[in-house]
């Protein structure tokens, strides 16, 4: 996350460790710590060499790869900047004023390293079938769960939009810090809840939910999609998959509790939209 005296994302400097147990770094350059399998990845807006070797020279580990690169070559050669769908204004929290008009509210994001500034393909398509979903459908979406929330911009779109009740989930610590500071910048505490939970472990109660939002990678969508207490909601926004992943994912769908209503797609993307048979 940007803290002062960085106001923005410009280099990254990238450090893996081959261990997670690290003790907590306290510096004013540092963007964040990523946990990934048995490592941890500490970001930074400036070289910190001496720092690192502190850290392996007290705790034993061993850094196995460095990095230094552009925020734009993090983003897949994307500038991170303000845009706008039918009903929603996000910047980025550098970009002064507001981007908002046209009677379209205004999200501020903090995007770190996270996924989900809002530029890839699969976030824009969830956020487009939101706005369809709880601006014009004339259906009740009161209660929304976001599953692998990311930089938290789903959940917040939700709460804007309308929802009353948004839980996002996030397995990651980092990912989870950057959408609870996102919830903050929006004033969005009173809808948004973030937690931190392993999907493979367990998956919350989503009996009641209005709907589940799963932006995710094929292989936990297939666990998800094996579980029955996955199917307890009342529809289902599906994304994360590519075309050639599409026939698995459907053969996977128990067709007896879920209908599709809607497949979309960008680039080369996919997004369903499904809705429980009992709903």
């Amino acid at each position: 996350m940007l803290r002062s005296p960085h106001t923005k994302y410009d280099r990254l400097f990238v450090y893996y460790f081959d261990r997670l147990d690290l003790p907590p770094v306290d510096d004013p350059d540092l963007i964040g710590t990523w946990v990934e399998d048995d490592n941890a990845i500490l970001f930074f807006h400036q070289a910190r060499e001496e720092l690192v070797q502190s850290i392996c020279a007290a705790t034993g580990a061993t850094i196995i790869y460095q990095a230094e690169l552009g925020y734009r070559d993090w983003e897949a050669g994307t500038d991170i900047g303000p845009f706008a769908t039918k009903h929603l204004a996000i910047r980025p929290v550098w970009e002064e004023g507001t981007t908002a008009g046209d009677g379209r509210r205004e999200i501020v994001l903090d995007p770190s390293v996270i996924f989900g500034s809002g530029f890839h393909a699969t976030t824009r398509l969830c956020l487009e079938t939101l706005e369809t979903m709880l601006r014009e459908s004339g259906q009740r979406i009161d209660r929304v769960v976001d599953l692998g929330t990311g930089t938290g911009l789903l959940a917040i779109a939700a709460a804007r939009l309308g929802a009353g009740q948004v839980l996002a989930v996030d397995n990651n610590p980092m990912a989870c810090a950057v959408a609870r500071r996102n919830v903050e910048l929006n004033d969005c505490r009173d809808k948004v809840t973030v937690v931190q939970a392993d999907l493979h472990q367990g998956l919350p109660d989503l009996r009641d939910q209005d709907l589940v939002i799963a932006n995710l990678y094929r292989g936990l969508l297939l666990a998800l999609f094996a579980e029955p207490k996955f199917w307890t909601a009342g529809n289902y926004l599906i994304s994360g998959f590519t075309p050639g992943m599409e026939g698995e994912l459907l053969a996977a769908l128990p067709t007896d509790t879920v209908r599709l209503l809607h497949r979309g797609g960008r680039e080369m993307w996919r997004i369903w939209l499904l809705r429980n048979r009992n709903a």
